[in-house]
């Protein structure tokens, strides 16, 4: 689709991020962290984020290289270091994620200013758990979400695709299937949507989504296919494939990471998914 140019500018705090831990249930906490904040009476966009690492590794350290550039685009980040697998498989991730997002929305006015609108993204398994958190927001009809960023999300566990084989060659050993296979606990969690993003039958009423991805990213072919099938049902979908970048989704997720090779770029889709997205909002 053709995107409208966004401004460069933000006003968001570029106050180092500061790390603490939020109650999501009276049993249950989870520890965070935040990334920039509002000043005066401004509004910023709200992004509920999740790290990568196959479902079973990476924490908050390893999610910096996204978020920063989510903050640099202009929003208030919440990084969240969700109960990794095989420990903690489906569903808690999706649980702790879902009420990071119930939190953010509560405390939005504090952190974004009053009415700001909610996001959710990831990377790689955190762009699995972004998708699947955005389908429990719609069904529960809370809170409101006005988009979802899936930077080369985990989206089918058969593992079996051309961009992925291309990557694993003659190696026996996959840590994408190995990782969902940790996460899903026991066949019918395959047949779950909210595990299992690219296998859900209803895709009505979520919001606008952003899928980035490398030429020759593992993830390329399921994250084209996720976009079509949203693009399909009618829904807006704005999809950038990135040429020059390598090991794409490892790369964001090395703490502390390298310079991002693509960063301008991303920068660029995050802020003109940002103005576009609060301008549909403000009809």
């Amino acid at each position: 689709m053709t995107q409208t140019k966004a401004s460069s500018s933000s006003t968001v705090s570029r106050a180092l991020p500061s790390d603490t831990t939020i109650a999501v249930a009276p049993d249950k906490q989870v520890d965070v962290r935040v990334y920039g904040r509002k000043t005066g009476d401004e509004v910023l966009p709200l992004v509920v984020h999740f790290h990568g690492g196959a479902f079973t590794s990476g924490d908050l350290d390893s999610g910096c290289t996204v978020a920063n550039l989510l903050q640099e685009a202009g929003a208030c980040v919440i990084s969240v270091a969700y109960p990794l697998a095989p420990k903690h498989p489906f569903p808690q991730p999706l649980e702790i994620g879902y009420g990071v997002l119930q939190w953010a929305f509560k405390n939005r006015t504090r952190l974004a200013g009053k009415g700001a609108p909610l996001y959710l993204a990831g990377e790689e398994a955190g762009g699995n758990l972004a998708a699947g958190v955005c389908m429990i927001a719609r069904d529960q009809f809370q809170p409101p979400v006005a988009g979802q960023i899936l930077v080369s999300p985990m989206l089918d566990p058969c593992a079996g695709t051309a961009s992925l084989r291309a990557l694993q060659g003659e190696k026996i050993e996959c840590k994408f299937a190995d990782g969902w296979q940790s996460y899903l606990s026991c066949g019918r969690d395959a047949e779950h949507p909210y595990a299992v993003p690219a296998r859900t039958q209803r895709l009505a009423g979520l919001p606008p989504s952003l899928i980035l991805m490398g030429e020759e990213d593992p993830m390329r072919d399921e994250a084209l296919a996720y976009a079509a099938r949203l693009e399909s049902g009618g829904l807006t979908v704005f999809q950038h494939v990135f040429n020059k970048v390598e090991q794409w989704p490892q790369a964001l997720l090395e703490a502390p990471p390298p310079p991002c090779p693509c960063a301008a770029e991303v920068l660029e889709q995050f802020r003109k998914f940002f103005e576009v997205t609060r301008c549909q909002l403000a009809r």
